[in-house]
């Protein structure tokens, strides 16, 4: 399955171009994983072509199954396009009333808005898509030393809602931010 979205923003902010990851993405995933800021916010590194392909696999079976959909986030160029985000629908399950949303960005495109709109634009897919199969809720954690993933959260429209406790593999207590389907 083959879905493209696009988020545009009103002000001067190029759009984005939401779509399943390919298998040109390799050298832009592994670029995007060298930056040690997106290294200590995630669990499984992306260090070599290997892990790459792996996780490219692991997305075309996400989507195949119809249960987690994860969208390489490119903003276009001249030239083609560039990969500045990753945002993450994981958890669906038809008849469930919520589903996970997660997401990093790339070190050069963080102070821009790009997760914010890319995660407004994959919630509004999500209720639109999976709203007749129960989904009304989505919710977004981050670790509560996150701030940067607490300030995307809120201006996604994802409400603070609780703390939660350290439970492995997460070293330290989070944030569970949630949005509902108007």
């Amino acid at each position: 399955m083959s879905i493209v979205l696009r988020a545009a923003s009103a002000d001067t902010a190029p759009a984005l171009l939401l779509r399943p990851w390919c298998e040109g993405d390799i050298p832009a995933l592994l670029a995007a994983y060298r930056d040690p800021v997106l290294r200590q916010w995630t669990r499984h590194p992306l260090t070599t072509t290997a892990d790459a392909r792996g996780f490219l696999r692991r997305s075309r079976q996400g989507w195949a199954a119809q249960r987690r959909f994860s969208f390489a986030v490119c903003e276009p160029t001249g030239d083609g396009e560039r990969l500045v985000a990753h945002v993450l629908l994981k958890e669906f399950v038809p008849g469930r009333e919520h589903a996970e949303l997660g997401y990093w960005t790339v070190a050069g495109a963080r102070g821009r808005g790009v997760a914010a709109r890319a995660t407004v634009a994959v919630t509004e897919w999500a209720f639109t898509r999976f709203g007749a199969a129960g989904l009304t809720r989505l919710e977004l954690l981050h670790q509560i030393d996150n701030p940067a993933s607490c300030r995307v959260a809120e201006k996604s429209g994802f409400a603070f809602q609780e703390v939660l406790p350290a439970r492995p593999p997460f070293p330290r207590d989070g944030h569970r931010h949630v949005r509902h389907r108007s």
